[in-house]
């Protein structure tokens, strides 16, 4: 019998984050939850397997159609199922778009504190990185349009945007994302919008495509059912545009993408979309729940450490400069036995250092353990 609220591997697990340390760390950093996949997910696998359909990825527009229903129902949008395409992962199609639109040398935005990832796909195309970092206005971190606008006017080629913004768990609004279509018009760049984590969201979420003729121009949806349904090792996502100016830039994509892409992968996402949002639903009430327990935690057991407003994802941006400890990561790794991402790793000049990530698609069990770790080490 697993017991989820014990402190090892209680599932057996082989995924990274169950090998990267040794087994006395409580794991809370990699973007991975501890709860059980959605049962048609886990059926979708069990059927193909038991069918021996285990062959090359071909057409598969079981994954335009999950989608679109899904991205109608939840968000309004509708999307044009001609324009999807297939994917390995957000990974490979971003770096494929970035491929095409740039060269080496050339610029592209992101908005620290942002998924690291981004600033390594950059780097594997060879461009180079330009910030125009969130601000913080009270507890909400937020977009800088003046600042993105002075980066536009630089002569930026690509905006890679996160939306919702990890790690900081903010929703941007509809009206930020509008502006942000019209200045990407009117200085021609394109925003490669990843929202894999969108369906994480307990606020109203608006996908960038779907905010009209500007988006449809400037824009690239990148995204997944990886992180919203715990299944990365899959290997399988898409990206998609919404008009035909767009769609031609992109012509020069390679076919690979698709073939690279998992069989199971792709019908397991169409799954997600399809079948399992009752299973999304119960977790984005379980992550709220935790939210609020961790809060509770925070405050009481590490009362100098802040955290903010969040509105998506499990992912949870913790400042620990009241410790006044240069890298808080390190030492809780050494000495609490807690395994978090550290802050420096979301931003380009190794700011945020005594800020952390920390996981709560946990159980309470575990997160109340590893913030009593923190709170050993930290406040003695």
């Amino acid at each position: 019998m697993f017991d989820p609220d014990s402190f090892g591997n209680f599932a057996n697990r082989s995924s990274s984050k169950w090998r990267r340390f040794p087994e006395d760390v409580l794991p809370m950093h990699v973007a991975e939850m501890d709860f059980e996949v959605a049962q048609p997910i886990r059926e979708k696998i069990t059927e193909m397997t038991n069918r021996s359909d285990l062959g090359y990825t071909g057409p598969v527009p079981e994954v335009a159609e999950a989608f679109a229903s899904f991205a109608s129902d939840r968000w309004g949008w509708q999307i044009d199922k001609s324009q999807l395409k297939l994917a390995t992962d957000v990974g490979v199609a971003a770096v494929e778009i970035l491929r095409v639109l740039t060269k080496p040398g050339d610029q592209v935005l992101v908005n620290s504190p942002v998924y690291s990832s981004f600033y390594h796909w950059i780097e594997e195309v060879g461009a180079e990185v330009l910030d125009a970092p969130l601000k913080l206005v009270g507890d909400d971190w937020v977009l800088d349009l003046v600042g993105i606008e002075k980066a536009y006017r630089s002569g930026v080629k690509v905006h890679m945007l996160c939306s919702p913004q990890n790690p900081v768990g903010r929703v941007h609004t509809a009206k930020e994302l509008t502006e942000l279509s019209e200045l990407a018009q009117e200085y021609s760049v394109t925003v490669v919008s990843d929202e894999i984590h969108a369906p994480l969201s307990w606020v109203p979420f608006t996908p960038y495509l779907a905010l009209g003729e500007a988006a449809h121009k400037t824009g690239v949806t990148i995204t997944s059912s990886s992180k919203a349904w715990n299944v990365a090792g899959l290997k399988a996502a898409f990206l998609i545009t919404q008009h035909e100016q767009m769609r031609q830039r992109l012509r020069a994509l390679p076919d690979a993408m698709h073939w690279r892409t998992s069989l199971i992968g792709a019908f397991a996402m169409a799954s997600a979309f399809s079948d399992s949002g009752d299973w999304l639903d119960r977790t984005n009430l379980q992550i709220q729940e935790n939210l609020t327990f961790f809060r509770h935690l925070v405050q009481t057991q590490l009362p100098k450490a802040r955290l903010f407003s969040m509105e998506s994802t499990y992912l949870v941006w913790v400042d620990l400069s009241g410790y006044r400890t240069a890298n808080p990561q390190a030492l809780l790794l050494s000495e609490g036995k807690v395994a978090l991402v550290p802050g420096s790793d979301h931003a380009p000049d190794n700011s945020y250092g005594e800020f952390v990530r920390f996981n709560i698609a946990s159980s309470q069990a575990r997160i109340l353990e590893a913030v009593q770790r923190m709170a050993r080490v930290l406040e003695g």
